[in-house]
């Protein structure tokens, strides 16, 4: 089977999608994979499922969309009862979340062993499995619950892909969607320095000093805090001229580890 929660919540099985319809049974599917094989106590999926505002029939209901749901599932997939809540065992089937973590955990691994081409192969592969936002078609208190760790996940492996890309010397290829990662994402630091080391290495020096001052305004006027680590890194770097591209990574990416021997 498959299993989708990177993006609108799906089950497919021998390539037939099966139907989940409501959001509460998606939402069950959902909380269930991302526990990872563990138990979610009754009360959790209560919580995700109607926040505070369960029915005094909610136990009639968890069991019923417990039942529903374990009918759907494949050979090879289980749905137990392990008080005080539900485990859900995927096997061998195909999970979108399991496989985007392996493949970025690889990816970064690889990046910080200076192995960039493979690094940024397994990066785009990780975050080609998101079909836009985690969980989007469950209850708002599961959203509220898991998705901001999920979209901070993403985050950390399309910075790390993009600093593979520029270890690479792809900084021209990155500009344009790097400029708009900054107007999504104005307070995420690491974007506008990639966005600043990208445009010196594209010839563009002054564009990359703006991108700076405009983040310094912004910090201090939304936050009333200073340029942290990576913007000041990344202007020390433009002011002195290390960002010329020489194969090597920006300032903020992981320095490559030697190899040890046994």
């Amino acid at each position: 089977m498959r299993f989708r929660v990177l993006g609108p919540v799906r089950m497919c099985a021998e390539g037939q999608e099966t139907a989940l319809e409501g959001t509460k049974p998606r939402a069950l599917l959902a909380a269930l994979v991302l526990a990872r094989g563990t138990v979610v106590p009754d009360s959790r999926l209560i919580a995700l499922l109607w926040g505070d505002d369960a029915p005094a029939t909610v136990a009639a209901q968890v069991y019923t969309y417990v039942s529903r749901l374990r009918r759907q599932l494949g050979p090879g997939v289980e749905l137990v009862r392990r008080r005080p809540g539900y485990a859900l065992h995927t096997g061998q089937s195909s999970v979108d979340l399991y496989e985007f973590e392996r493949l970025a955990r690889l990816g970064q691994d690889d990046l910080r062993a200076g192995r960039y081409a493979p690094a940024a192969e397994r990066l785009r592969s990780a975050l080609a499995l998101w079909s836009g936002s985690a969980l989007a078609d469950t209850t708002r208190f599961l959203r509220e619950a898991a998705e901001a760790g999920l979209h901070e996940a993403r985050m950390a492996a399309l910075e790390c892909r993009i600093d593979a890309d520029l270890a690479l010397g792809e900084h021209l290829g990155v500009v344009a969607e790097l400029t708009d990662l900054v107007a999504h994402y104005p307070l995420r630091e690491r974007f506008r320095a990639q966005l600043m080391t990208a445009l010196y290495r594209s010839e563009r020096q002054a564009d990359a000093l703006a991108v700076f001052h405009s983040g310094r305004r912004l910090l201090d006027e939304e936050l009333g805090v200073p340029p942290g680590r990576a913007l000041t890194l990344t202007h020390q770097a433009v002011l002195s001229g290390e960002l010329a591209f020489r194969g090597a990574l920006s300032p903020l990416a992981p320095r490559p580890v030697p190899a040890t021997g046994p």
